[in-house]
């Protein structure tokens, strides 16, 4: 089974992903996603993302190594390598996805029943704006692209199994835990 975490940036994507991990240990498996950005504070290569050079990255598109990629933005690639998953089964685990949207549209297309979908919203784009900006860790210019990207994001909500509205953590943590536990039965 797949699961499939996408959001626009700053929705708490990865906090809900930590507490799934956490509450499903044995069960579930990060894919690590690879990127061409640069790794951000204390992040390190192959825990994270697996950080490749662009001309990198490029080779091993053309190489087939990616189940999906996208350029989220000029010069600045994600994807999920054929391989993470690979080694995620054979580990005898379930696979967990943390990718952006049109990435988790694709899988969703790629794995169809075997993977449940699920799109974490913020509850405005206010508080989205407000929440980048309390990263501190993001550029006005970067706040403002991922605005501007959310607000598109947005509209693909539709294409996923499930929509969590990430307005109180506990409850979308509750359910969040209700729907997994559903899915994997």
């Amino acid at each position: 089974m797949i699961l499939i975490f996408s959001a626009p940036s700053g929705s708490g994507k990865s906090t809900m992903v930590q507490h799934l991990l956490q509450t499903f240990p044995d069960t579930f498996e990060l894919s690590i996603s690879a990127t061409t950005r640069a790794p951000r504070g204390q992040e390190v290569n192959g825990k994270e993302y697996y950080f490749i050079p662009v001309a990198e990255f490029e080779q091993r598109i053309r190489d087939n190594q990616f189940v999906e990629h996208e350029q989220v933005y000029e010069g600045l690639y994600y994807g999920t390598l054929r391989s993470e998953i690979e080694r995620i089964e054979n580990a005898g685990h379930h696979v967990l996805f943390d990718v952006d949207v049109k990435g988790g549209i694709n899988l969703k297309r790629i794995f169809g029943p075997r993977a449940l979908s699920i799109f974490i919203a913020p509850p405005s784009i206010e508080e989205l704006n407000r929440r980048l900006h309390g990263r501190g860790d993001t550029s006005e210019e970067m706040i403002a692209k991922r605005i501007a990207k959310a607000s598109i994001e947005m509209e693909d909500a539709c294409h996923f199994d499930c929509v969590i509205i990430n307005d109180n953590l506990q409850r979308a943590w509750e359910e969040l835990d209700t729907k997994v536990r559903n899915f994997i039965g």
